[in-house]
């Protein structure tokens, strides 16, 4: 067999490509044809061209092609090329948001679990479920985590291991308009003499603050 059989195209792509088309569960012909538009990055569409490149016939890969459309992983763009004429373009956005969103998703569950561990490391003991949901309604309040371990590490300096009061420090706070830690220490310096050293943030009494 002649080496040069081996020196056509070869489609490339990255893991998380990869990773997401497992978890669709995805045919072979369909993860075939999304490797080879991710590769295309001119995606004119060629029915002819698609059938011919990814080695299957014709009618399947219509079958596939329209299978690909209707889970909305690709889309179909109409612009106009160099001469003017319109042409139509494979588009992958649609499946690149996909990946981009469980990224995100991602991302946010490792933070959740970080400041899950925090809780229980400063508590000594693992949170009640009471205690999990009170934490991600803080998360979902678009409390940030930064904020949230500043009230409770000020809680624990005061030796007061409560979430009420915990709560009610991230209420002034939020309706202070602070979003991070930077936002209360700018507030500190304003409304008390100079800080001699880190620890009078948490001197300070939050619930007696008024503007």
């Amino acid at each position: 067999m002649k080496i040069e059989l081996f020196k056509c195209p070869k489609y490339i792509t990255n893991s998380l490509f990869i990773q997401k088309a497992l978890s669709l569960k995805l045919s072979l012909e369909e993860f075939l044809m999304l490797t080879y538009f991710d590769n295309d990055f001119n995606s004119y569409l060629n029915m002819d061209e698609l059938s011919k490149n990814l080695g299957i016939p014709s009618d399947k890969a219509y079958e596939v092609f329209t299978n690909l459309l209707s889970k909305k992983l690709i889309d179909i763009k109409t612009e106009k090329d160099i001469e003017g004429r319109m042409i139509e373009k494979v588009s992958l956005d649609n499946f690149y948001e996909m990946i981009l969103e469980e990224e995100k998703n991602e991302a946010k569950q490792e933070m959740k679990t970080d400041i899950y561990a925090k809780f229980e490391q400063e508590f000594a003991r693992p949170i009640t479920s009471t205690e999990y949901e009170i934490i991600n309604a803080w998360l979902e309040h678009n409390y940030s985590e930064e904020l949230i371990a500043g009230a409770l590490k000020e809680a624990v300096y005061n030796g007061v291991r409560n979430f009420r009061y915990i709560d009610k420090i991230l209420y002034e706070w939020n309706k202070k308009g602070f979003k991070t830690m930077n936002d209360v220490n700018n507030h500190l310096e304003q409304r008390t003499t100079p800080k001699k050293e880190d620890s009078e943030l948490f001197d300070y009494n939050w619930l007696d603050d008024e503007e």
